[in-house]
């Protein structure tokens, strides 16, 4: 039997998603799919005859015995994720479940949406010189995090911090960001990136919880806080003249 297939769908765009996972949903005989975080028309993608299942309103003990009994059944199954199933997914406690139940999986990757937002603004995360760390994290909010990964000491590295599941919780997250990155620190506010709908402004730090409130923003939104948003000029030393390595060697008399 063909394994269970856990397929990230992208941020929300059709033609953001891997041929892989088109893919595995045109060929569908059942769709377990996170509908409050995924474009209908995706489900679409499915052939007519998929089963189509969603979960906006299932909890994990109610999820899993469908996978089970779906696949037990023969059926080719797809449970279908937003974004990439490895972030913020639970991926984890799905697999252990199934792996429990002796069942195979296999997981599609997506595009997430801190991509899709720095695409969208046509700006690379990773500036020579200026930041070479990205942070994908998120607000401590009613589930928590570990103490080591308290938001304090991720801002404290002045990284390029991709901050999921905050909106609700905005107001101190801006407080806390202000002890580590100024004011002036542009902010990527993105909402439904690469839906119909999308949103997406960059704002100053201090203006990312005003902003928020106003525009209601309390889920689906994902914060990139970065200097990288500043254009600059500067360089990598992997396209300079002067910089050899294994396929190039130096360039002279090019100043």
């Amino acid at each position: 039997m063909k394994p269970i297939s856990i397929v990230g769908a992208g941020p929300g765009a059709k033609d953001l998603m891997t041929i892989r996972a088109l893919e595995r949903i045109k060929q569908a005989e059942v769709l377990i799919w996170t509908d409050s975080l995924i474009p209908p028309e995706i489900s679409l993608l499915a052939p007519k005859s998929c089963e189509r299942i969603t979960t906006s309103s299932l909890t994990l003990e109610e999820i899993l015995p469908l996978l089970i009994d779906r696949y037990k059944k023969g059926k080719k199954v797809v449970r279908l994720h937003d974004g990439d199933p490895c972030l913020y997914g639970a991926l984890s406690e799905q697999i252990c479940g199934l792996i429990e139940a002796n069942i195979e999986v296999e997981v599609v990757p997506g595009v997430s949406a801190y991509q899709a937002t720095a695409a969208a603004l046509n700006t690379e995360l990773t500036i020579p010189g200026l930041i070479q760390t990205i942070i994908i994290s998120r607000a401590s909010g009613r589930t928590g995090t570990p103490e080591r990964e308290r938001l304090e000491n991720l801002a404290s590295l002045g990284a390029s911090l991709c901050l999921y599941l905050s909106a609700r919780h905005v107001t101190e997250t801006e407080q806390t960001l202000l002890k580590y990155y100024s004011p002036e620190t542009p902010v990527a506010i993105g909402y439904r990136v690469s839906w119909e709908d999308q949103w997406l402004k960059v704002v100053p730090l201090r203006e990312m919880a005003s902003t928020s409130i106003k525009r209601r923003l309390i889920r689906t939104t994902l914060y990139i806080i970065s200097p990288a948003f500043t254009k600059t000029k500067t360089r990598s030393k992997l396209y300079a003249p002067k910089h050899s390595h294994l396929f190039r060697s130096p360039k002279k008399n090019l100043g």
